[in-house]
């Protein structure tokens, strides 16, 4: 990349809000130090030297990250999802639902893979801050849980379908977080878009309720649905980005559920 689009590149993380103090410091050093006479690429490896130790522990901020990844050739920097592909452009066939049921990691290739599914954005949902950043949902400032907004083609799926998928990745009994994700930002809702949903939603947490699966009641909220922020480019699709880690991340999961369901058997008091 040329010098002066570098800069520009610099100069957009600099104002970016979401960019943390400290990364703003070393942003604006290489910057300066390139708007002078520093080599491109001797500024570069060390400003990547100066972001490494958290990026190797995926502590940068989400923007950061993917600006990190680029400089180390790491085609996922690479990697821009089409906001703009998320959109309803048929009202008559086409609706919204949001669901949040933990880290929206995990939320969205259960869904997408599903025909009928024109789009899943991450996002968060719920809160009271206007446009919330993954620093301050994830530390539980806002008010916010990560979700998933996706729109579906109702001749193809149906909302009563992804509301029986939603059960099958979700602990509906745990109402502090989804298996190994803790906090109030992960907390299991389904956000209903209009009274359709509303009946549906409902009826659907009835039968599971009576349906003998959980001892535990089920303590799914359901929700008037509220603004979605869309998450930052590096947490969407984060299945097809990074599969090795999305693997262990979901097979976790999987095995908390299974040893839920074990001790749910356990605790079942006997007729």
């Amino acid at each position: 990349m040329k010098k002066d689009e570098e800069i520009t590149t610099l100069y957009n993380l600099i104002l970016n809000p979401n960019t943390r103090d400290w990364e703003r410091e070393q942003l604006i050093k290489a910057k300066e130090e390139l708007a002078t006479s520093g080599s491109l690429k001797e500024v570069l490896d060390r400003l990547e030297v100066s972001f490494r130790p958290l990026a190797l522990r995926q502590n940068l901020t989400p923007d950061v990250m993917d600006f990190y990844l680029r400089m180390v050739g790491d085609p996922l920097g690479e990697a821009q999802y089409d906001f703009a592909q998320h959109e309803i452009t048929d009202a008559t066939v086409q609706e919204r639902a949001v669901f949040a049921g933990g880290c929206f990691w995990c939320m969205v290739e259960p869904f997408e893979t599903q025909e009928g599914i024109i789009s899943v954005l991450s996002g968060y949902t719920g809160g009271d801050v206007t446009q919330p950043n993954y620093d301050q949902v994830s530390g539980g400032y806002t008010g916010h849980v990560e979700a998933v907004e996706i729109i579906f083609d109702t001749r193809k799926i149906s909302y009563q379908d992804l509301v029986e998928i939603y059960w099958q990745v979700t602990d509906p009994t745990d109402e502090f977080g989804q298996f190994q994700d803790r906090g109030v930002q992960y907390r299991p809702i389904i956000f209903v878009q209009n009274e359709e949903q509303r009946k549906i939603a409902e009826a659907s947490r009835q039968a599971l309720s009576e349906s003998g699966r959980y001892a535990k009641p089920i303590v799914t909220s359901i929700l008037p649905a509220q603004p979605f922020w869309p998450a930052e480019n590096y947490h969407q699709q984060f299945y097809r980005k990074q599969p090795k880690r999305y693997k262990k991340i979901k097979q976790t999961r999987h095995q908390l559920a299974v040893m839920q369901k074990l001790t749910k058997v356990w605790r079942k008091p006997k007729n």
